[in-house]
């Protein structure tokens, strides 16, 4: 196209050598510049991938394989142990009682857990990364995020349970029923869900965390708005019922020693009946402790 337009810029007449010459000159240099032109290669036309939306850590593969296998046999043992509670729940009438819906409801709660957890982390621990997407990272937080405060709320009612059952088994009888305990636990499931709603809200968010094969609240944004969030809630989805906890397990032993030494010192067969009661009430909250600590050492990091 440049032949033709310097085609069209020389119009010589007719003999006119001069015109003609000078012509052929500018042809030349053009076709130096053109023949001296660097050459680069063919050029390809490469569809770059755009950049994954998520990162990765830099940690060996094999930790990654490694972490993702614990969760997922932790999962599947959670799955499995914890649909056997609720099942040998259903079917024992016997079992129906208002204490032991706590335990149920604390068994659904770490099912549906380990459930919706632990298999997604596990695939995403063989990509390395989190590959589902930016909705579907914030509905596994979400559920993350109800189901374990859930499980916090429900170890801190079943705590309230045995302490007023150890330490003032006379005022309940009788005023403990499943109906107050489904009200209770109804209170447990809304105050969970009015804490993992407000990230859809704009008050905090749902991003990929630790090494970014999972996701959970957003605790690095310095901003005060998630920092006000995620202060709030450690305060009272974690400290709180920690401290309500710690109360209550220190009633219990007060009134376990309290009940031993009013024993040696009467030596009373009533007595003892009583004490005997309190030791089987004792055991059962022996096994809420541990695993109320394992909960907390689990989720303190």
């Amino acid at each position: 196209m440049s032949h033709h337009s310097s085609w069209r810029g020389h119009h010589c007449a007719p003999g006119d050598i001069n015109c003609t010459a000078g012509f052929k000159e500018s042809l030349g240099s053009r076709s130096y510049k053109l023949l001296h032109v660097p050459f680069h290669g063919p050029t390809h036309c490469h569809q770059h991938e755009p950049p994954h939306p998520f990162p990765t850590v830099d940690v060996p593969d094999y930790a990654h394989y490694i972490i993702g296998s614990v969760i997922l046999i932790v999962g599947i043992t959670g799955v499995i142990g914890n649909a056997l509670v609720v099942y040998v729940f259903c079917r024992s009438r016997t079992l129906h009682t208002a204490g032991n819906m706590f335990v149920v409801n604390l068994a659904v709660a770490d099912f549906f857990m380990s459930l919706t957890q632990s298999p997604v982390f596990f695939a995403a621990s063989l990509h390395r990364r989190w590959v589902f997407g930016e909705r579907s990272c914030e509905l596994y937080a979400f559920c993350g995020a109800l189901f374990g405060i859930c499980s916090m709320m429900t170890l801190t009612a079943i705590a309230a349970d045995r302490c007023l059952a150890i330490t003032q088994p006379l005022a309940l009888v009788g005023r403990v029923s499943r109906h107050k305990a489904g009200a209770v636990l109804a209170v447990v499931w809304l105050y969970s869900l009015g804490w993992s709603l407000p990230p859809f809200f704009g008050w905090s968010a749902y991003v990929p965390e630790g090494l970014q094969t999972s996701c959970s609240w957003d605790y690095m944004t310095f901003t005060p708005s998630v920092r006000a969030y995620t202060i709030l809630l450690f305060i009272f989805v974690f400290f709180i019922p920690l401290g309500i906890i710690a109360n209550c397990y220190f009633g219990i032993f007060q009134a376990i020693r309290a009940a031993g030494k009013e024993i040696r010192e009467l030596n009373c067969g009533e007595t003892h009946k009583v004490y005997e009661r309190m030791q089987n009430e004792w055991k059962m909250a022996k096994v809420a402790l541990l695993v109320i600590l394992l909960f907390v050492i689990s989720w303190s990091p």
